[in-house]
């Protein structure tokens, strides 16, 4: 729970911080003089498509952490047995990596108004993606064949849990990359396309960390120091 606790400490500080950001508790009808020369009433500069973005990844950060806490306590008990890690994991991480490139060449394309480069990052971005999509699947087959079912161990029913709810937010981004990538082939300015672009390269960014840790998380190591530290403890 500590982690958990850790977390939601960071995020409300950073929701403290933006709140006052806001002024929320300034009173620009006592101001005195030009509406010009008061400073701070206006809107924040941040777009409200980035502000909503970072309350939705504070959502997702608070779900998962409240997983892995429980995944960490579920741990400790005696009927846990850690399942192997296909080796297919590695392969589909570095497509993810491969994917957030793409979407971080595609900002930085439409950063300079190179719209055939905006337009190729994110289709290739958009492939890689869904390739990591295809090799989950396999990879949860292989599982299947090996007889490591959801319901055989609670080791396996996390493993489900967080690789598909990973894949569930990461289908949600591949929705809205792909309304971005109408937005180029319609032949908008690099002005009207390029918020879109940013956001999509912040969530695939973030999509991948989250893989990294989930895969960490997952791999048989992780049991075994558990295990370890378990023995020290007793």
């Amino acid at each position: 729970m500590s982690i958990t606790l850790l977390l939601l400490a960071v995020i409300g500080a950073i929701a403290a911080w933006w709140l006052s950001q806001q002024r929320l508790m300034s009173k620009p009808w006592l101001e005195v003089g030009a509406i010009d020369d008061v400073r701070g009433t206006g809107a924040s500069p941040v777009p409200a498509a980035t502000v909503g973005l970072g309350v939705f990844l504070a959502v997702v950060v608070t779900l998962f952490a409240l997983l892995i806490s429980a995944y960490f306590m579920r741990m400790q008990t005696a009927d846990w047995a850690q399942m192997p890690a296909p080796k297919l994991l590695w392969f589909n991480t570095g497509l993810l990596i491969l994917s957030s490139v793409a979407l971080q060449y595609a900002q930085v394309a439409a950063r300079r108004g190179r719209m055939e480069d905006v337009a190729g990052g994110l289709v290739a971005g958009g492939l890689l993606a869904l390739a990591f999509m295809a090799g989950q699947l396999l990879a949860w087959q292989q599982l299947n064949a090996e007889g490591y079912f959801l319901a055989t161990n609670p080791a396996n029913a996390f493993f489900y849990l967080l690789t598909g709810l990973h894949g569930l937010h990461l289908l949600g981004g591949l929705v809205a990359l792909a309304l971005t990538a109408d937005k180029v082939w319609r032949g908008l300015e690099p002005g009207q396309v390029r918020l879109s672009v940013r956001l999509c390269a912040i969530y695939w960014h973030f999509l991948l960390a989250l893989w990294i840790v989930l895969f960490t998380l997952l791999t048989p190591w992780v049991g075994d120091f558990a295990t370890i530290c378990r023995q020290l403890l007793t």
